[in-house]
């Protein structure tokens, strides 16, 4: 189907397969076969797809992947001992013949994440042994396989490798062409200090050799000539010879439906035509690679095929199957098992093997090699053939699907996907609904995408149009939907990139006006766990906690510092915004004592913030913070504006009035002249004051439209290339505030001049990841997260234009 709205064609990243934090897989280039198809965090996590034309292949999705032949295993391999020590040793620790006779022993990999540690490190300094023979030192294309936290300095038999001050995330592989002879036949000593920084602590390394790819001449790359983004569907297009290609991914993530957007099945539908006008015969090989079902390459993976309601499906996930055993940022899930379907009506050839034989035995016509395959990096292949081409195009489609059996760990009790949330459905029943509502479906997404577009253009204009666009998949699919054992709703977000909390109420906050929009109760969902931490005793401070754990293991706040006034002003606020959605604050009336309690302490702590941390926190501490002052100002507002609507009109006009004096007083205590400053004590600084934008959205009315006069003008006078600062103290911004700081202003004009940036930053940057929302103003680069839930804030100009239909009364 055609659209005749304008459409996102260019984005930093692609989303291919969306549905939450652990399924996920994005292509990271602007052409589908320029590289492999990868999960957010960058792993790779291949999609492959080959269509045959008359005896020719066409490569349109994926690309081969640098692969690697181990010398010295490293953890995600195996486990293995190292001598170590966290006292300063002697000089010559590094060399081989020094002796570690008096260092302790432990298991790789070091670390203070307890759930994926072997030995617990936590001391500021880590020296680390390890001794290990070759056969062959005689390798070519060598390289220290390594992932640590913070600094490191690496030798191999006395001789410096590495050095690199600050951590990695991730394995890196450095290249040691420059070392030639440091590795040598017989006994080796590798030898680390690593020295612990800051928060968090890692270590692990080996050695490795590249082995160089190898490419398939028989095979040759489909020409892309298009690629479009819509809220809930990617289509590419290619022209493959004699073939034309429309290569459609669907993760039908609508928010009026919750067993829809829940259930875990993304449609990839493929619509080929002859583009000459002769008859072909065609065939399109798609594989899935089980790297989608394993934290890292080197589990051990099983697979199966069988057949079930009227649908041929492949499974494979991990032999270990560590269910919620892990908990951090960097990684992916390793339990439950991915499905890739297909009708058996139109008797697909599939097939299991080794992801180094897959397109090599589609290419030589193999069969199937069983019904059941053990190993590791399987690909789950599937074949569908097509009658004669003609200038009408045919259709055909599979499904792939992840069934994690249980998703999230809530203070100790293990909790089922929102979709099987009573445990009396299975994924093959799933996956049949999702194939008997194929049509209905694509003609839903359909509808939706184009109303979407035209809502949110009619607010904003066509490039903020698209900038949600960008955010929409990507906003939901950094949430879990999950039932409590109290019955309430759960949306639990993942801290993408950032520490890898789950349900962190700054997160909840910026993400907020997406679903304020189009579902409150996916808002709720995302509060409800905060409200239980309080109101179950667990959390006993006098305001909000900031998280509910490390993801997926919601047990309690891991966060090392409060935020007191942002999590309390963000839970106030997110209540009254509930309730001007819905009309009625009974959401508020349910957890009313605990606002209260919260309301209190932003009297008595929010006006003149003391030094803490707010969302902004990768800024550091900040004392006198103008805008956290502004949030507490508008939680007290909106506390005012809910006793309003629940009758209790004493108490309303108590806490309005106190909003009141103090939005006065703030203005006197942050007036810089023409603007208003970042702190109350400096007047040589300013700042984004996003918070503001809800005593317009809320039709609080504590501050005079002069004030948003006066920043707004201010702001246009500190603009960079890729946007607006966040503050004075450096040239980044965050993309979700802008988009609230632009909602500020009455004016089309202004609100252009703010977002026409971040259209850029989102179609030029040069981090080629899920869209970031912290990245410099200058250059457009991303300074740190991905694939973040926050970018849902961009929707706040559509939920003003929504709320008050304030777009109407825009000045030109």
């Amino acid at each position: 189907m055609q659209f005749l709205f304008a459409q996102l064609e260019k984005a930093p990243a692609y989303p291919l397969i969306s549905h939450d934090p652990y399924f996920s897989v994005w292509s990271f280039t602007d052409t589908l076969n320029a590289s492999p198809t990868k999960h957010w965090t960058g792993a790779t996590q291949s999609l492959m797809g080959i269509l045959k034309v008359d005896g020719k292949y066409y490569r349109f999705m994926g690309e081969l992947d640098k692969s690697y032949k181990t010398i010295l295993p490293a953890a995600d391999e195996t486990g293995y001992n190292v001598k170590y020590t966290e006292e300063q040793p002697a000089s010559g620790w590094e060399n081989g013949s020094f002796s570690d006779a008096s260092w302790k022993t432990g298991s790789a990999p070091f670390g203070d994440n307890e759930s994926m540690a072997k030995t617990k490190w936590t001391s500021k300094d880590l020296w680390v042994r390890r001794t290990f023979t070759v056969t062959d030192a005689n390798v070519k294309n060598l390289y220290l396989k390594i992932q640590h936290d913070d600094n490191a300095e690496v030798y191999l038999n006395g001789k410096p490798i590495y050095e690199y001050k600050g951590w990695l995330n991730k394995y890196k592989y450095i290249p040691l062409d420059n070392f030639a002879g440091a590795l040598k036949k017989g006994t080796n000593v590798l030898s680390i200090h690593v020295a612990n920084t800051a928060g968090g602590s890692w270590l692990d390394a080996g050695l490795v050799t590249e082995l160089q790819p190898k490419e398939n001449a028989a095979i040759a790359k489909a020409q892309q000539k298009k690629v479009t983004v819509n809220a809930t569907q990617t289509i590419y297009e290619f022209t493959c010879g004699a073939a034309d290609l429309k290569l459609t991914f669907t993760s039908p993530l609508l928010m009026n439906d919750l067993a829809l957007m829940t259930r875990p099945v993304t449609y990839i539908s493929f619509a080929v035509t002859s583009n000459d006008g002769a008859a072909h015969a065609a065939q399109v090989y798609f594989g899935a690679s089980t790297d989608i079902a394993v934290n890292v390459p080197a589990q051990e993976v099983k697979a199966n095929k069988y057949t079930s309601n009227n649908l041929s499906i492949l499974k494979a996930g991990t032999v270990e199957q560590p269910m919620l055993k892990k908990k951090g940022d960097d990684l992916r899930i390793d339990w439950g098992y991915m499905y890739v379907a297909a009708p058996q009506s139109e008797k697909p050839i599939q097939v299991i093997t080794s992801k180094d034989m897959g397109v090599a035995g589609f290419v030589s016509g193999a069969k199937a090699t069983g019904t059941e395959m053990q190993g590791k990096q399987l690909l789950l292949n599937t074949v569908l053939s097509f009658d004669k081409l003609s200038s009408n195009a045919q259709e055909r489609h599979v499904l792939i699907g992840y069934d994690d059996i249980y998703s999230v760990q809530y203070f100790g009790q293990n909790l089922r996907p929102y979709w099987n949330k009573d445990g009396n459905t299975t994924i093959e029943q799933q996956l049949a609904l999702a194939e008997g509502n194929y049509q209905g479906v694509m003609k839903e997404c359909a509808d939706f995408d184009k109303q979407m577009y035209a809502d949110v253009q009619k607010a904003g204009g066509d490039e903020y149009a698209k900038l949600c666009v960008a955010a929409y998949r990507q906003a939901i699919a950094a949430h879990k939907t999950l039932v409590s054992p109290q019955g309430d709703i759960l949306f639990t977000s993942k801290e993408n990139f950032s520490n890898g909390s789950i349900n962190t109420v700054d997160i909840t906050y910026p993400s907020a006006p997406m679903f304020l929009a189009y579902n409150p109760e996916l808002l709720k969902g995302m509060m409800n766990g905060i409200f239980y931490y309080s109101e179950s005793g667990k959390w006993s401070k006098p305001f909000a906690a900031h998280d509910l754990g490390t993801y997926p293991l919601a047990n309690g706040q891991t966060y090392g510092e409060d935020m007191p006034v942002e999590e309390s002003g963000n839970m106030i606020i997110l209540a009254a915004a509930i309730a001007k959605a819905e009309g009625n604050a009974d959401y508020a009336k349910k957890h009313w004592k605990t606002l209260s309690t919260w309301v209190n302490f932003l009297v008595t702590d929010g006006f003149d913030p003391a030094n803490q941390l707010c969302t902004d926190d990768f800024a550091g501490h900040l004392a006198r913070n103008a805008n956290l002052s502004a949030k507490a100002i508008m939680g007290i507002g909106g506390y005012a504006m809910l006793a309003d609507m629940l009758g209790e009109q004493d108490v309303a006009k108590k806490y309005h009035d106190t909003a009141v004096a103090m939005a006065a007083r703030w203005q006197q205590m942050a007036d810089a002249g023409d603007h208003y400053s970042l702190t109350f004590s400096d007047k040589n600084t300013w700042s984004q004051k996003y918070n503001l934008v809800w005593d317009k959205v809320l039709n609080l009315h504590l501050f005079p439209e002069s004030v948003f006069d006066k920043e707004i003008n201010y702001y246009l006078t500190k603009q960079n290339e890729f946007g607006l600062p966040l503050d004075s103290r450096k040239t980044y911004t965050k993309s979700d505030w802008i988009m609230w700081t632009a909602t500020m202003t009455d004016s089309k004009e202004a609100f252009q001049k703010l977002v026409d940036p971040i259209y850029k930053y989102a179609t030029q940057t040069p981090t080629r990841v899920p869209l970031s929302d912290w990245h410099e103003t200058t250059d457009g680069k991303q300074v740190g997260f991905q694939a973040r839930s926050v970018v849902g804030g961009y929707f706040m100009k559509y939920l003003d234009y929504k709320m008050n239909n304030r777009a109407s009364a825009l000045r030109q």
